[in-house]
């Protein structure tokens, strides 16, 4: 079995921001895809998933980039997973130049969702088919993201239709997109997310309204959507200067 899959490209215009810089939601892209094809690889790719009834669906994730790589640079994204715990599965990232050089981390915890049922179950065909990784780096910590004290900007949105995915939720790269239109085109336009973590609490579906919460405190944020009163989101990390 393969223990980890490498996949190199050069950014293009859709993967960056207004800036030419890597755009947050499109490195959340880059680690679902090379997982997805690393599942693919080890034998239990979307195919094996779909005869199953079964969904990979993200709980958490957490990225750090020691800079921001531009468009057409070459980068590499390296995954692998590590042993379950309970009902999570550890996947880690690791963001390589074209020299390279480490620029960027990430730690995301997968969960098995009954695509029927819409509930966390765990499956003997997805654990044969996972590497014996125990040796393997275990990346960035990853904690749960936490809500900054203090008073909050309220919001609220309808997610469009081009945010769901096969899954029929709103798929986990948007979350970081809904962050950055929060934040605003004067913050963004001179800053980065040099850090982020977020915790999926609740699948968003089609047509449910969306209320928000943004909350700064110098270059600190946290961001949370609600359904009702219901918390399904929160995204919270730092922000940096653009290079």
């Amino acid at each position: 079995m393969e223990k980890s899959y490498t996949e190199t490209f050069a950014l293009r215009t859709p993967m960056c921001d207004m800036s030419g810089q890597w755009r947050p939601g499109a490195v959340l892209e880059s680690m679902q895809e090379t997982a997805g094809d690393h599942c693919a690889r080890l034998g239990i790719g979307r195919s094996v998933m779909d005869s199953l009834g079964i969904a990979w669906v993200l709980s958490r994730s957490r990225v750090a980039l020691y800079r921001a790589p531009r468009l057409n640079e070459v980068i590499s994204v390296e995954t692998w997973p590590l042993p379950p715990r309970h009902q999570f599965y550890p996947r880690i990232n690791a963001f390589r130049d074209a020299e390279g050089n480490v620029i960027g981390e990430a730690a995301s915890l997968w969960l098995l969702m009954d695509l029927t049922t819409r509930r966390v179950v765990n499956s003997d065909v997805v654990l044969a088919h996972l590497p014996d990784n125990a040796d393997m780096p275990a990346g960035i910590p990853l904690g749960a993201a936490r809500v900054l004290a203090g008073e909050a900007i309220e919001g609220a949105f309808v997610p469009p239709y081009a945010d769901f995915d096969l899954n029929g939720h709103a798929n986990n790269t948007k979350y970081l997109d809904w962050t950055c239109s929060a934040l605003g085109h004067g913050v963004m336009a001179k800053h980065r997310l040099a850090e982020f973590t977020i915790s999926y609490e609740r699948e968003i579906r089609p047509d449910e309204a969306i209320r928000t919460q943004l909350v700064r405190q110098d270059d600190a944020f946290s961001f949370c959507g609600f359904a009702g009163d219901r918390r399904c989101f929160c995204v919270a990390g730092k922000l940096a200067e653009r290079e």
